[in-house]
């Protein structure tokens, strides 16, 4: 599936859009960054509740298709410049990490 197909979830939205034809090979759920750094795989949606630019820093040096803040959680003004500005797709869901990474790999429309 593609970002893009994965925002046809009306559970999904868009926050920053970047290259919305990347296509998600897997989902990574987990908010301690050093441990986000070593193990979450390239092409993965990353859910998190993290909203700083720490967490746009770390899906640029994974290569993930895009981060997903769950849960309501909001990004701060800095980490939507840096994502603007390494084009990494942020999305928002008000589901729970595990209910969205559910919906994620299910594919499943709201």
């Amino acid at each position: 599936m593609t970002v893009k197909e994965l925002l046809d979830n009306e559970a999904f939205s868009i926050v920053v859009e970047g290259d919305l034809s990347r296509e998600i090979g897997k989902i990574y759920c987990c908010d301690l960054l050093s441990i986000v750094m070593s193990k979450a795989p390239a092409d993965c949606a990353w859910v998190t509740v993290m909203g700083n630019v720490n967490a746009a820093a770390v899906a640029t040096l994974a290569d993930m298709s895009c981060i997903v803040l769950a849960e309501g959680a909001v990004a701060d003004e800095v980490m939507l410049a840096k994502a603007k500005d390494e084009q990494i797709n942020v999305l928002w869901t008000d589901l729970p990490v595990f209910e969205a990474a559910l919906l994620i790999k299910g594919g499943e429309n709201a």
